[in-house]
């Protein structure tokens, strides 16, 4: 296990991600889906998310990878800020639901659900990493209450997602 997560990292650091494929203003596509939050499954759906505001969709490669497990912790710790502006985040990953059971306990602290990235969600978003990989791309999405993306963005660094999310809920907010 450990010698496939050195190759899995060594293949993330070289891998670039596909540029996003819906640009700004565009209808994000809408889904439902199995989902976990404090290690408890549930059904995801955009559109239900919506319907309470702004959501923030971020996509990562695979959890307990270093860098998702970055970006998950930064998400959490973020959770009250991304709530305060009235947006919903959901982290979203091939992964199989048991370990994104486990993952929304001990990387998301309970604060903010992840959901399984099926092979129609992944098209959707174009989030595919590459064609030999079933993980995502590290891309982050704001999507506006009436559906269409107001955010779009794609980095392998996990360190931006959530700064670039929060200013953008946030300033929707303050409109």
């Amino acid at each position: 296990m450990r010698k496939f997560l050195i190759v899995l990292c060594a293949v993330l650091s070289f891998t670039s991600p596909a540029a996003a494929a819906l640009k700004l203003g565009d209808t994000a596509p809408d889904f439902t889906t199995q989902g976990a939050l404090a290690g408890k499954a549930f059904t995801v759906s955009l559109s239900k998310a919506l319907k309470k505001g702004p959501v923030v969709l971020y996509f990562f490669p695979k959890t307990f990878t270093s860098g998702c497990t970055i970006e998950a912790n930064m998400f959490a710790e973020a959770s009250a800020q991304f709530r305060a502006a009235g947006a919903t985040v959901i982290g979203m990953s091939a992964d199989n639901i048991e370990s994104l059971k486990k993952f929304s306990t001990e990387e998301c602290r309970d604060e903010f659900a992840v959901a399984r990235a099926d092979a129609s969600i992944v098209k959707g978003y174009d989030v595919r990493m590459a064609p030999v990989l079933k993980m995502t791309s590290r891309t982050s999405y704001v999507i506006n209450q009436s559906g269409r993306v107001v955010l779009s963005y794609s980095d392998m660094n996990p360190k931006e997602h959530v700064k670039r999310t929060l200013e953008m809920v946030q300033s929707m907010r303050a409109d």
